[in-house]
């Protein structure tokens, strides 16, 4: 556990014990839950309208059109073309062999259209 003085306004800081009180907990705890709670609500999943989804999938439609699209022979040649490094030494050749056979399964799997989004 760490350590972290504040100081606070006097009138804050009865709020706090008031709180705590009210609560049956120490100042600590009750400060401790508090701050837990606020950062919590900063991950928390919040609703959006439709309207803000739909504008979203536009977006999301437009951008994948602007980007344009590579041929299956030119992502070949950039692949081919790109830096070669070696494995973490947690990766063993059967881990690595595994990984490239589910990598080529996927590139015989039909491809995705960006423009049928699911709902």
């Amino acid at each position: 556990m760490s350590r972290l003085t504040l100081r606070l306004p006097e009138t804050l800081h009865q709020q706090l014990i008031h709180l705590a009180e009210g609560e049956g907990v120490s100042l600590n705890q009750y400060i401790v839950y508090a701050l837990t709670r606020q950062v919590v609500l900063g991950y928390s999943i919040q609703e959006i309208s439709e309207e803000a989804v739909t504008q979203q999938k536009q977006s999301f439609a437009t951008l994948l059109q602007q980007l344009g699209k590579a041929s299956p022979s030119e992502l070949e040649s950039i692949l081919a073309e790109r830096e070669q490094i070696e494995p973490e030494a947690e990766l063993s050749s059967e881990v690595i062999a595994h990984l490239q056979q589910r990598a080529h399964k996927r590139k015989k799997m039909p491809t995705h259209n960006p423009n049928s989004m699911i709902t």
